[in-house]
């Protein structure tokens, strides 16, 4: 069991930056990535940004390209997900992600449902 808790959203204005963090805990594997997702109202999660834990490598979505970062502090087990420029387009909520990519997993993973643990998620809303 893999225990994921987002924190970072609130309400910002057009240009403003925010910084989303997902503190994980628990049992987590040898090898896992950790993702970004977000969810507006009325539409479907969308995927935004992933992580793999062990090569350190970063795979955003076109959407958020130039605009957010996803990083990694391994002492306080936790990702990260700097947003610039925030657009009210990006008001979601923001939910963090947990895949277990075992002995054969690939670099990267953009599905909803190929993640094994969800956090609650972080609201942010972007005014214009």
């Amino acid at each position: 069991q893999v225990q994921l808790v987002e924190s970072g959203g609130g309400l910002v204005q057009a240009g403003d930056s925010l910084r989303l963090a997902c503190a994980a805990s628990g049992r987590t594997f040898s090898r896992y990535s950790m993702g970004w997702f977000r969810q507006a109202p009325g539409k479907e999660r969308e995927f935004v940004s992933t992580l793999n834990w062990n090569t350190g490598t970063a795979y955003c979505a076109a959407s958020v390209k130039g605009r957010f970062t996803i990083s990694r502090d391994h002492a306080e087990n936790t990702v990260y997900l700097q947003m610039n420029s925030l657009k009210p387009e990006d008001t979601a909520i923001y939910y963090c992600a947990y895949k277990d990519s075992g002995s054969s997993g690939r670099l990267y993973y953009i599905r909803e449902y190929e993640y094994d643990y969800w956090g609650q998620g972080t609201q942010v809303t972007v005014s214009s």
